[in-house]
Protein backbone atom coordinates (compact mmCIF):
# COMPACT_ATOMS: atom_id res chain seq x y z
CA UNK A 1 0.00 0.00 0.00
CA UNK A 2 1.42 3.36 -1.00
CA UNK A 3 1.97 5.97 1.68
CA UNK A 4 0.94 9.49 0.80
CA UNK A 5 3.36 12.39 0.90
CA UNK A 6 1.22 13.99 3.61
CA UNK A 7 1.51 10.99 5.96
CA UNK A 8 5.26 10.79 5.32
CA UNK A 9 5.67 14.48 6.13
CA UNK A 10 3.64 14.10 9.36
CA UNK A 11 5.49 10.94 10.42
CA UNK A 12 8.90 12.41 9.66
CA UNK A 13 8.03 15.62 11.48
CA UNK A 14 6.77 13.70 14.53
CA UNK A 15 9.82 11.43 14.63
CA UNK A 16 12.10 14.47 14.63
CA UNK A 17 10.02 16.20 17.35
CA UNK A 18 9.85 13.02 19.48
CA UNK A 19 13.59 12.45 19.25
CA UNK A 20 14.35 16.10 19.98
CA UNK A 21 11.95 16.38 22.91
CA UNK A 22 13.07 13.03 24.35
CA UNK A 23 16.74 13.98 24.21
CA UNK A 24 16.03 17.40 25.77
CA UNK A 25 13.90 15.81 28.54
CA UNK A 26 16.56 13.23 29.34
CA UNK A 27 19.27 15.90 29.46
CA UNK A 28 17.15 18.24 31.62
CA UNK A 29 16.05 15.52 34.07
CA UNK A 30 19.58 14.16 34.32
CA UNK A 31 20.99 17.64 34.84
CA UNK A 32 18.30 18.52 37.41
CA UNK A 33 18.95 15.29 39.31
CA UNK A 34 22.68 15.89 39.25
CA UNK A 35 22.17 19.44 40.52
CA UNK A 36 20.09 18.28 43.51
CA UNK A 37 22.47 15.44 44.35
CA UNK A 38 25.45 17.77 44.14
CA UNK A 39 23.67 20.19 46.49
CA UNK A 40 23.08 17.40 49.05
CA UNK A 41 26.67 16.18 48.70
CA UNK A 42 28.11 19.68 49.11
CA UNK A 43 26.02 20.14 52.26
CA UNK A 44 27.30 16.83 53.67
CA UNK A 45 30.89 17.74 52.82
CA UNK A 46 30.49 21.02 54.67
CA UNK A 47 29.18 19.18 57.76
CA UNK A 48 31.94 16.58 57.56
CA UNK A 49 34.63 19.24 57.27
CA UNK A 50 33.28 20.90 60.43
CA UNK A 51 33.15 17.54 62.21
CA UNK A 52 36.76 16.75 61.27
CA UNK A 53 37.85 20.15 62.54
CA UNK A 54 36.07 19.64 65.89
CA UNK A 55 37.55 16.18 66.25
CA UNK A 56 41.07 17.39 65.53
CA UNK A 57 40.73 20.22 67.98
CA UNK A 58 39.19 18.38 70.93
CA UNK A 59 39.28 14.58 70.58
CA UNK A 60 42.30 13.44 68.54
CA UNK A 61 44.07 12.18 71.67
CA UNK A 62 41.20 9.75 72.31
CA UNK A 63 41.03 6.31 70.80
CA UNK A 64 38.10 5.86 68.46
CA UNK A 65 36.51 3.37 70.88
CA UNK A 66 36.75 5.78 73.82
CA UNK A 67 35.43 8.56 71.66
CA UNK A 68 32.43 6.42 70.70
CA UNK A 69 31.82 5.40 74.33
CA UNK A 70 31.77 9.03 75.36
CA UNK A 71 28.86 9.35 72.90
CA UNK A 72 30.16 12.67 71.84
CA UNK A 73 28.39 14.20 68.83
CA UNK A 74 30.44 16.08 66.31
CA UNK A 75 27.37 17.64 64.65
CA UNK A 76 24.61 19.89 65.99
CA UNK A 77 21.22 18.33 66.71
CA UNK A 78 19.52 20.21 63.87
CA UNK A 79 21.54 18.39 61.22
CA UNK A 80 19.11 15.86 59.69
CA UNK A 81 21.51 13.05 58.99
CA UNK A 82 22.41 9.67 60.41
CA UNK A 83 25.87 9.92 62.00
CA UNK A 84 28.04 6.81 62.34
CA UNK A 85 31.42 6.38 64.02
CA UNK A 86 33.32 3.46 62.46
CA UNK A 87 36.67 1.96 63.43
CA UNK A 88 39.39 0.96 60.99
CA UNK A 89 38.11 -2.65 60.95
CA UNK A 90 34.69 -1.54 59.67
CA UNK A 91 32.83 -1.93 62.95
CA UNK A 92 30.09 0.59 63.65
CA UNK A 93 30.90 1.90 67.13
CA UNK A 94 28.21 4.56 67.29
CA UNK A 95 25.06 5.33 65.32
CA UNK A 96 22.77 8.31 65.89
CA UNK A 97 19.77 6.20 64.89
CA UNK A 98 20.83 3.25 67.03
CA UNK A 99 21.27 1.01 63.97
CA UNK A 100 24.45 -1.04 63.85
CA UNK A 101 25.55 -2.69 60.61
CA UNK A 102 28.02 -5.53 60.36
CA UNK A 103 29.14 -5.16 56.76
CA UNK A 104 29.86 -1.46 56.15
CA UNK A 105 33.19 -2.40 54.53
CA UNK A 106 31.15 -3.45 51.50
CA UNK A 107 30.36 0.20 50.75
CA UNK A 108 32.76 2.03 48.45
CA UNK A 109 32.63 5.26 50.45
CA UNK A 110 33.86 3.41 53.56
CA UNK A 111 36.63 1.63 51.65
CA UNK A 112 37.97 4.87 50.15
CA UNK A 113 37.66 6.78 53.45
CA UNK A 114 39.90 4.14 55.08
CA UNK A 115 42.47 5.11 52.43
CA UNK A 116 42.24 8.77 53.46
CA UNK A 117 39.71 10.07 50.91
CA UNK A 118 36.38 11.76 51.57
CA UNK A 119 33.97 9.89 49.32
CA UNK A 120 30.22 9.87 48.71
CA UNK A 121 27.90 7.10 47.58
CA UNK A 122 24.26 6.92 46.46
CA UNK A 123 22.43 3.68 47.10
CA UNK A 124 20.34 1.80 49.63
CA UNK A 125 20.87 0.59 53.15
CA UNK A 126 19.64 -2.57 54.84
CA UNK A 127 17.33 -0.84 57.30
CA UNK A 128 15.48 1.53 54.92
CA UNK A 129 13.59 1.34 51.62
CA UNK A 130 14.60 4.87 50.66
CA UNK A 131 17.72 5.55 48.69
CA UNK A 132 20.35 7.45 50.67
CA UNK A 133 23.48 9.44 50.08
CA UNK A 134 26.39 8.39 52.26
CA UNK A 135 29.55 10.43 52.84
CA UNK A 136 32.53 8.93 54.73
CA UNK A 137 35.57 10.84 55.98
CA UNK A 138 38.65 9.73 57.97
CA UNK A 139 39.30 10.88 61.56
CA UNK A 140 43.00 11.18 62.30
CA UNK A 141 44.77 11.00 65.66
CA UNK A 142 47.46 13.31 66.95
CA UNK A 143 50.09 11.42 64.91
CA UNK A 144 48.17 11.90 61.67
CA UNK A 145 47.18 8.23 61.43
CA UNK A 146 43.61 7.25 60.58
CA UNK A 147 41.93 6.53 63.88
CA UNK A 148 38.46 5.79 62.47
CA UNK A 149 35.72 7.16 60.25
CA UNK A 150 32.75 9.45 60.50
CA UNK A 151 29.96 8.56 58.12
CA UNK A 152 26.85 10.60 57.31
CA UNK A 153 23.75 9.03 55.74
CA UNK A 154 20.92 11.25 54.51
CA UNK A 155 17.66 10.13 52.93
CA UNK A 156 17.03 11.18 49.31
CA UNK A 157 13.27 10.60 49.41
CA UNK A 158 12.38 14.31 49.38
CA UNK A 159 14.96 15.04 46.71
CA UNK A 160 13.77 12.18 44.53
CA UNK A 161 10.16 13.28 45.03
CA UNK A 162 11.11 16.77 43.81
CA UNK A 163 12.97 15.29 40.83
CA UNK A 164 9.94 13.17 39.92
CA UNK A 165 7.70 16.22 40.10
CA UNK A 166 10.00 18.17 37.77
CA UNK A 167 10.16 15.16 35.42
CA UNK A 168 6.36 14.99 35.39
CA UNK A 169 6.15 18.68 34.48
CA UNK A 170 8.72 18.23 31.68
CA UNK A 171 6.86 15.22 30.27
CA UNK A 172 3.55 17.14 30.39
CA UNK A 173 5.11 20.11 28.59
CA UNK A 174 6.70 17.73 26.07
CA UNK A 175 3.35 16.09 25.34
CA UNK A 176 1.83 19.54 24.82
CA UNK A 177 4.66 20.42 22.42
CA UNK A 178 4.19 17.14 20.55
CA UNK A 179 0.45 17.80 20.25
CA UNK A 180 1.02 21.31 18.92
CA UNK A 181 3.70 19.95 16.56
CA UNK A 182 1.26 17.29 15.32
CA UNK A 183 -1.32 19.95 14.48
CA UNK A 184 1.36 22.11 12.82
CA UNK A 185 2.63 19.14 10.79
CA UNK A 186 -0.91 18.34 9.60
CA UNK A 187 -1.44 21.94 8.51
CA UNK A 188 2.01 21.98 6.83
CA UNK A 189 1.38 18.64 5.09
CA UNK A 190 -1.96 19.85 3.76
CA UNK A 191 -0.40 23.08 2.48
CA UNK A 192 2.13 20.99 0.53
CA UNK A 193 -0.09 18.09 -0.53
CA UNK A 194 -3.02 20.22 -1.76
CA UNK A 195 -1.10 21.92 -4.60
CA UNK A 196 0.64 18.61 -5.39
CA UNK A 197 -2.78 16.96 -5.75
CA UNK A 198 -3.86 19.80 -8.04
CA UNK A 199 -0.74 19.40 -10.17
CA UNK A 200 -1.21 15.62 -10.24
CA UNK A 201 -4.78 16.05 -11.47
CA UNK A 202 -3.61 18.46 -14.17
CA UNK A 203 -0.80 16.09 -15.20
CA UNK A 204 -3.26 13.18 -15.41
CA UNK A 205 -5.55 15.25 -17.63
CA UNK A 206 -2.58 16.07 -19.87
CA UNK A 207 -1.59 12.39 -19.92
CA UNK A 208 -5.09 11.66 -21.25
CA UNK A 209 -4.54 14.12 -24.08
CA UNK A 210 -6.38 17.14 -22.63
CA UNK A 211 -3.65 19.71 -23.20
CA UNK A 212 -5.93 22.72 -22.79
CA UNK A 213 -6.22 22.17 -19.03
CA UNK A 214 -4.05 24.53 -16.94
CA UNK A 215 -2.60 24.54 -13.42
CA UNK A 216 -3.82 27.51 -11.37
CA UNK A 217 -0.93 27.94 -8.92
CA UNK A 218 0.35 31.45 -8.31
CA UNK A 219 2.86 30.70 -5.55
CA UNK A 220 6.47 31.80 -5.93
CA UNK A 221 7.94 28.48 -4.77
CA UNK A 222 9.02 25.24 -6.46
CA UNK A 223 5.41 24.04 -6.81
CA UNK A 224 4.44 27.29 -8.51
CA UNK A 225 7.37 26.86 -10.85
CA UNK A 226 6.31 23.27 -11.55
CA UNK A 227 2.78 24.45 -12.37
CA UNK A 228 4.18 27.08 -14.72
CA UNK A 229 6.37 24.42 -16.34
CA UNK A 230 3.38 22.12 -16.84
CA UNK A 231 1.40 24.94 -18.44
CA UNK A 232 4.33 25.81 -20.69
CA UNK A 233 4.72 22.14 -21.62
CA UNK A 234 1.04 21.89 -22.54
CA UNK A 235 1.29 25.02 -24.68
CA UNK A 236 4.38 23.67 -26.44
CA UNK A 237 2.65 20.33 -27.04
CA UNK A 238 -0.34 22.14 -28.56
CA UNK A 239 1.98 24.18 -30.77
CA UNK A 240 3.91 21.09 -31.84
CA UNK A 241 0.68 19.23 -32.44
CA UNK A 242 -0.58 22.06 -34.62
CA UNK A 243 2.74 22.14 -36.49
CA UNK A 244 2.53 18.37 -36.96
CA UNK A 245 -1.02 18.63 -38.29
CA UNK A 246 0.01 21.41 -40.64
CA UNK A 247 2.93 19.27 -41.79
CA UNK A 248 0.71 16.25 -42.45
CA UNK A 249 -1.73 18.42 -44.34
CA UNK A 250 1.07 20.05 -46.32
CA UNK A 251 2.96 16.86 -47.12
CA UNK A 252 -0.30 15.18 -48.13
CA UNK A 253 -0.89 18.04 -50.55
CA UNK A 254 2.72 17.92 -51.79
CA UNK A 255 2.48 14.17 -52.41
CA UNK A 256 -0.96 14.42 -53.97
CA UNK A 257 0.13 17.00 -56.56
CA UNK A 258 2.71 14.84 -58.43
CA UNK A 259 0.50 11.77 -58.05
CA UNK A 260 -2.41 13.66 -59.62
CA UNK A 261 -0.17 14.79 -62.49
CA UNK A 262 1.16 11.27 -63.03
CA UNK A 263 -2.30 9.75 -62.94
CA UNK A 264 -3.76 12.43 -65.23
CA UNK A 265 -1.04 12.15 -67.84
CA UNK A 266 -1.15 8.37 -67.68
CA UNK A 267 -4.84 8.52 -68.56
CA UNK A 268 -4.13 10.98 -71.38
CA UNK A 269 -1.33 8.85 -72.82
CA UNK A 270 -3.53 5.78 -72.82
CA UNK A 271 -5.98 7.53 -75.17
CA UNK A 272 -3.48 9.20 -77.56
CA UNK A 273 -3.52 8.59 -81.28
CA UNK A 274 -0.41 7.41 -83.09
CA UNK A 275 0.16 10.80 -84.74
CA UNK A 276 0.37 12.68 -81.38
CA UNK A 277 3.99 11.73 -80.70
CA UNK A 278 5.03 15.18 -79.39
CA UNK A 279 2.30 15.19 -76.77
CA UNK A 280 3.29 11.66 -75.85
CA UNK A 281 6.89 12.77 -75.27
CA UNK A 282 5.79 15.81 -73.24
CA UNK A 283 3.52 13.63 -71.10
CA UNK A 284 6.29 11.11 -70.38
CA UNK A 285 8.63 13.97 -69.53
CA UNK A 286 6.11 15.37 -67.04
CA UNK A 287 5.54 11.91 -65.54
CA UNK A 288 9.30 11.44 -65.18
CA UNK A 289 9.82 14.86 -63.53
CA UNK A 290 6.88 14.40 -61.16
CA UNK A 291 8.11 10.90 -60.29
CA UNK A 292 11.56 12.33 -59.52
CA UNK A 293 9.98 15.03 -57.37
CA UNK A 294 7.87 12.46 -55.57
CA UNK A 295 10.89 10.20 -55.00
CA UNK A 296 12.87 13.17 -53.65
CA UNK A 297 10.12 14.01 -51.14
CA UNK A 298 9.86 10.38 -50.03
CA UNK A 299 13.65 10.16 -49.64
CA UNK A 300 13.61 13.40 -47.65
CA UNK A 301 10.93 11.98 -45.36
CA UNK A 302 12.86 8.73 -44.89
CA UNK A 303 16.02 10.68 -44.14
CA UNK A 304 14.15 12.77 -41.61
CA UNK A 305 12.73 9.65 -39.96
CA UNK A 306 16.21 8.16 -39.62
CA UNK A 307 17.61 11.35 -38.10
CA UNK A 308 14.94 11.79 -35.45
CA UNK A 309 15.13 8.10 -34.49
CA UNK A 310 18.92 8.23 -34.20
CA UNK A 311 19.48 5.53 -36.82
CA UNK A 312 21.80 7.68 -38.97
CA UNK A 313 25.47 6.74 -38.78
CA UNK A 314 28.28 8.69 -40.40
CA UNK A 315 30.72 7.09 -42.82
CA UNK A 316 33.69 9.26 -41.92
CA UNK A 317 36.79 9.72 -44.03
CA UNK A 318 39.38 12.42 -44.80
CA UNK A 319 38.43 14.77 -47.62
CA UNK A 320 39.02 18.33 -48.78
CA UNK A 321 36.03 20.39 -47.64
CA UNK A 322 36.97 23.23 -50.04
CA UNK A 323 36.75 20.86 -53.03
CA UNK A 324 33.39 19.54 -51.82
CA UNK A 325 32.02 23.11 -51.59
CA UNK A 326 33.27 23.82 -55.11
CA UNK A 327 31.72 20.65 -56.54
CA UNK A 328 28.33 21.27 -54.92
CA UNK A 329 28.32 24.85 -56.18
CA UNK A 330 29.05 23.61 -59.70
CA UNK A 331 26.28 21.00 -59.37
CA UNK A 332 23.68 23.59 -58.28
CA UNK A 333 24.67 26.24 -60.83
CA UNK A 334 22.31 25.01 -63.61
CA UNK A 335 19.33 25.14 -61.23
CA UNK A 336 20.30 28.67 -60.19
CA UNK A 337 20.55 29.70 -63.81
CA UNK A 338 17.11 28.28 -64.55
CA UNK A 339 15.75 30.39 -61.69
CA UNK A 340 17.65 33.42 -63.04
CA UNK A 341 19.65 33.71 -59.81
CA UNK A 342 23.38 34.45 -59.69
CA UNK A 343 25.30 31.80 -57.69
CA UNK A 344 28.89 32.65 -56.69
CA UNK A 345 31.61 30.83 -54.75
CA UNK A 346 34.32 32.26 -52.49
CA UNK A 347 36.87 29.85 -51.03
CA UNK A 348 39.56 31.50 -48.90
CA UNK A 349 41.50 28.29 -48.19
CA UNK A 350 42.02 25.93 -51.10
CA UNK A 351 42.91 23.06 -48.78
CA UNK A 352 40.53 22.37 -45.89
CA UNK A 353 41.29 18.81 -44.76
CA UNK A 354 38.35 17.48 -42.81
CA UNK A 355 37.29 14.17 -41.22
CA UNK A 356 33.58 13.56 -41.78
CA UNK A 357 30.93 12.02 -44.01
CA UNK A 358 31.38 13.77 -47.37
CA UNK A 359 28.04 12.56 -48.74
CA UNK A 360 26.17 14.01 -45.76
CA UNK A 361 28.06 17.30 -46.07
CA UNK A 362 27.06 17.40 -49.76
CA UNK A 363 23.45 16.71 -48.78
CA UNK A 364 23.67 19.57 -46.27
CA UNK A 365 25.05 22.06 -48.84
CA UNK A 366 22.63 21.00 -51.58
CA UNK A 367 19.74 21.39 -49.15
CA UNK A 368 20.81 24.89 -48.11
CA UNK A 369 21.53 26.06 -51.67
CA UNK A 370 18.26 24.58 -52.90
CA UNK A 371 16.39 26.52 -50.20
CA UNK A 372 18.27 29.70 -51.08
CA UNK A 373 17.37 29.35 -54.77
CA UNK A 374 13.75 28.62 -53.90
CA UNK A 375 13.36 31.76 -51.77
CA UNK A 376 15.40 34.19 -53.89
CA UNK A 377 13.57 36.22 -56.52
CA UNK A 378 14.73 36.54 -60.15
CA UNK A 379 17.96 38.54 -60.66
CA UNK A 380 18.86 37.93 -57.03
CA UNK A 381 22.14 36.50 -55.78
CA UNK A 382 23.37 33.58 -53.67
CA UNK A 383 26.88 33.24 -52.30
CA UNK A 384 28.66 30.17 -50.88
CA UNK A 385 31.70 31.08 -48.76
CA UNK A 386 34.15 28.84 -46.89
CA UNK A 387 37.13 29.72 -44.69
CA UNK A 388 39.03 28.71 -41.55
CA UNK A 389 38.29 30.55 -38.29
CA UNK A 390 40.39 29.52 -35.27
CA UNK A 391 39.29 25.91 -34.51
CA UNK A 392 36.38 25.73 -36.97
CA UNK A 393 35.74 25.44 -40.66
CA UNK A 394 33.11 28.05 -41.50
CA UNK A 395 30.66 27.70 -44.39
CA UNK A 396 28.30 30.58 -45.18
CA UNK A 397 25.28 30.39 -47.48
CA UNK A 398 23.98 33.92 -48.07
CA UNK A 399 21.23 35.33 -50.28
CA UNK A 400 19.17 38.47 -50.79
CA UNK A 401 15.90 36.56 -50.89
CA UNK A 402 12.61 37.04 -49.07
CA UNK A 403 14.14 36.49 -45.63
CA UNK A 404 12.26 35.54 -42.50
CA UNK A 405 10.46 37.38 -39.72
CA UNK A 406 11.69 37.09 -36.12
CA UNK A 407 8.81 34.76 -35.30
CA UNK A 408 9.77 32.41 -38.14
CA UNK A 409 13.45 32.62 -37.22
CA UNK A 410 12.71 31.39 -33.68
CA UNK A 411 11.09 28.20 -35.01
CA UNK A 412 12.71 27.60 -38.39
CA UNK A 413 14.91 24.70 -37.20
CA UNK A 414 12.06 22.96 -35.42
CA UNK A 415 10.75 19.70 -36.84
CA UNK A 416 7.68 20.05 -39.08
CA UNK A 417 7.78 23.86 -38.92
CA UNK A 418 6.69 25.55 -42.13
CA UNK A 419 7.24 29.20 -42.84
CA UNK A 420 4.47 31.54 -43.94
CA UNK A 421 5.87 31.90 -47.45
CA UNK A 422 3.96 30.20 -50.22
CA UNK A 423 7.10 28.39 -51.40
CA UNK A 424 7.50 26.55 -48.07
CA UNK A 425 6.98 22.84 -48.50
CA UNK A 426 7.54 20.00 -46.04
CA UNK A 427 9.18 22.03 -43.29
CA UNK A 428 11.87 19.44 -42.59
CA UNK A 429 14.73 20.62 -44.83
CA UNK A 430 16.44 22.82 -42.24
CA UNK A 431 15.75 20.26 -39.51
CA UNK A 432 17.70 17.66 -41.51
CA UNK A 433 20.49 20.17 -42.17
CA UNK A 434 20.72 20.98 -38.47
CA UNK A 435 20.88 17.27 -37.57
CA UNK A 436 23.73 16.67 -40.06
CA UNK A 437 25.72 19.54 -38.54
CA UNK A 438 25.11 18.26 -35.00
CA UNK A 439 26.22 14.74 -35.98
CA UNK A 440 29.54 16.27 -37.08
CA UNK A 441 29.93 18.05 -33.74
CA UNK A 442 29.20 21.48 -35.18
CA UNK A 443 26.42 24.02 -34.94
CA UNK A 444 24.28 25.96 -37.40
CA UNK A 445 23.26 29.60 -36.91
CA UNK A 446 20.65 31.39 -39.01
CA UNK A 447 20.55 35.17 -39.47
CA UNK A 448 17.69 36.64 -41.47
CA UNK A 449 15.69 39.79 -42.02
CA UNK A 450 12.40 39.91 -43.86
CA UNK A 451 12.69 41.29 -47.43
CA UNK A 452 16.47 41.68 -46.97
CA UNK A 453 17.92 38.18 -47.07
CA UNK A 454 19.25 35.24 -45.09
CA UNK A 455 22.69 33.99 -44.04
CA UNK A 456 23.21 30.49 -42.69
CA UNK A 457 26.49 29.91 -40.86
CA UNK A 458 27.85 26.37 -40.50
CA UNK A 459 30.68 25.84 -37.97
CA UNK A 460 32.44 22.47 -38.19
CA UNK A 461 35.28 21.64 -35.76
CA UNK A 462 38.43 20.14 -37.20
CA UNK A 463 41.60 18.45 -35.98
CA UNK A 464 44.68 20.55 -36.80
CA UNK A 465 46.96 17.52 -36.47
CA UNK A 466 45.14 15.76 -39.31
CA UNK A 467 45.67 18.76 -41.56
CA UNK A 468 49.40 18.95 -40.70
CA UNK A 469 49.91 15.26 -41.42
CA UNK A 470 48.07 15.57 -44.72
CA UNK A 471 50.16 18.57 -45.82
CA UNK A 472 53.40 16.78 -44.85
Amino acid sequence: MKRSIGSRIINSFLIIILLTVSIIDILLITGYRQYYYNTVENNLRYRVDNAQAIYQENYKQYSIEDFALENVSLLPDYVEAEVQIIDTRGNVLSDSLGVFQDNVLLYTDVQKALNGKITSRVGTVEYSDDSVMSLSAPLKDQNGDINGLIRLNVSLSKVNSQIRYVAFLLVAISLLIIGISLLASIVLAKSIVRPIDELTAVAEEMANGHYKVRANLNSNDELGKLGYTLNTLAEEILKKDQIKNDFISSISHELRTPLTSIKGWASILMNLNEDEKQLYIEGLDIIQNESDRLAKMVEELLDFSRYISGRITLDKDIFNLATTCSNVCMQMEPKANMAHVQLSLEIQNSVMVYIGDENRIKQLLINLLDNAIKFTEENGWIKLTSYVDEDDYIILVSDNGVGMSKEELDHVKEKFYKGKHSKSHSGIGLSIADEIVKLHGGHMDIFSEENVGTTIKISLPYDKNVEVKNEA
